[in-house]
């Protein structure tokens, strides 16, 4: 069966034990600005790249070893950033309200020919959206990328501040006059 979802499957020589606990040091591989707990079930985290995308994420589902489930419970993109004119004006609160929100990101982690296979699924972010093009290559950079190296390494690429860390954070980055 396929779907239309966005998947990245990464293999590596470390434990599931280690891929899991790599998988819940958020700061580690995606944001060093991340806000709140990202390894307690039911925790709420934020995430934000300076003016351009920030959301809120719940931590859903934690089996050690084997999975971790989060639920975006609001999103929000700065307009103008795709090429699309139409996107979305974001509500009072500045969230978007269509991409990403109430979409699941999910990471299965298993045993496959002596590695530890880490599947990556972002359900609900679907080629209809505008921003999957973007998210997509953002979320290959930082699983296969930055993810991938916080396992094997010790060490992932998360952005930061004023510290774009793929093709897209930095042109609008620098598009924003913090070049």
């Amino acid at each position: 069966m396929t779907t239309a979802d966005f998947t990245a499957t990464i293999f590596v020589d470390q434990t599931p034990k280690e891929a899991f606990n790599a998988i819940n040091n958020v700061r580690g591989w995606w944001s060093e600005e991340i806000e709140g707990e990202t390894d307690k079930l039911n925790e709420v985290f934020n995430y934000h790249f300076e003016d351009i995308h920030r959301c809120r994420i719940k931590v859903t589902e934690m089996v050690p070893d084997k999975k971790v489930v989060w639920h975006v419970l609001d999103n929000y993109f700065k307009p103008g950033i795709f090429d699309y004119p139409a996107h979305p004006v974001p509500s009072e609160d500045g969230f978007d309200k269509t991409d990403w929100i109430n979409t699941k990101i999910e990471f299965e982690i298993s045993k496959k020919d002596n590695k530890t296979q880490v599947r990556f699924t972002h359900l609900g972010l679907v080629p209809e959206y505008e921003c999957f093009e973007l998210c997509s290559n953002g979320w290959n950079y930082y699983v296969h990328e930055s993810l991938a190296g916080l396992i094997t390494t010790g060490k992932g690429q998360p952005n930061s501040t004023d510290h774009p860390m793929t093709t897209d954070e930095e042109k609008f980055h620098s598009a924003a006059g913090n070049e």
